[in-house]
């Protein structure tokens, strides 16, 4: 499936002139908590010929930060961590990584797609992020916080954008910076891990399936970051993962904006989806209002 012609046109023009992405280990060694028998050897499985082909990676036991650099002429100075979907059993890794870097890049916004551990450990509750995917997200955010002036971002604009099991992964992120998931390994670990603003499409396992209520791990405060929110209504993920953390944010005084699409289904990332299809516009227009685009 293809993207709609004026994102195709605008990734197309901005991948141009960027410089080639370039991957970075997200640990000095061994990640905290991996064994070397906890998953099978890496599998990177490349889209297949249907209506919506999507490239998938499995069984990540080595977790890596892509960046995708934006020349420095057209950078806004803000950086966002994509975490790509896959309902913590692989990673759509073009759907909702790659092709969400180039759409970023072409706003200003330096990206890096988040690989993070999946699938889940045995150890690990079903519908729940696993703790390694916590502690990659937490290291994400430290380590391109602590390289900005590398990066030529502002550490003050970082923020983490995330799909489905991802959008799960970015909440939990947002709302767990007090609370190390790891003990400290380098200097990168000394700065937080607490992203600046967030942006959730269609997350997932944020709410209690029978009563709609927020889970306990989800646990918005007032230090919850800012927030973009979109989902579909005919999403079979419910939309009311979107709106109970929407309101949560109301009510904490967390500056949030919801978009509740007609239809759309799930999965979609920036690919044509009926109605919901216009969420990366709405999206820009969020980011700009908050500085963090150019």
């Amino acid at each position: 499936m293809r993207l709609l012609p004026t994102i195709l046109a605008t990734l197309v023009a901005a991948s141009a002139q960027a410089a080639p992405p370039v991957t970075l280990d997200l640990w000095p060694g061994a990640a905290p908590g991996e064994s070397a028998t906890a998953t099978p050897p890496e599998k990177d499985m490349p889209p297949q010929k249907e209506a919506k082909a999507v490239r998938r990676i499995a069984n990540v036991s080595k977790p890596t930060l892509t960046h995708y650099a934006v020349p420095a002429d057209r950078a806004s100075g803000a950086a966002v961590v994509i975490a790509p979907g896959g309902g913590y059993n692989i990673l759509a890794w073009d759907l909702e990584g790659e092709e969400v870097a180039a759409w970023l890049n072409s706003v200003g916004v330096t990206a890096f797609v988040l690989k993070y551990r999946v699938p889940r450990r045995p150890e690990d509750a079903k519908d729940a992020a696993p703790k390694v995917a916590l502690i990659d997200a937490q290291r994400a955010i430290r380590l391109v916080r602590s390289r900005a002036k590398e990066f030529g971002i502002d550490p003050a604009k970082v923020g983490m954008l995330g799909f489905s099991a991802g959008g799960n992964l970015t909440a939990l992120t947002c709302n767990n910076s007090e609370t190390p998931q790891y003990a400290a390994v380098d200097a990168a670990d000394e700065v937080s891990s607490r992203p600046d603003f967030a942006v959730l499409i269609y997350p997932a396992y944020l709410v209690e399936p029978k009563t709609g209520q927020l889970l306990d791990s989800v646990k918005v405060t007032a230090k919850t970051p800012p927030t973009f929110l979109a989902h579909a209504f005919d999403d079979p993920v419910t939309p009311v993962n979107s709106l109970a953390y929407a309101l949560e944010l109301k009510r904490v005084k967390v500056p949030c904006e919801l978009h509740l699409y007609s239809a759309g289904g799930h999965g979609y990332g920036l690919r044509p989806a009926g109605p919901a299809t216009t969420w990366p516009k709405r999206c820009e227009e969020w980011l700009a209002t908050r500085t963090l685009t150019k």
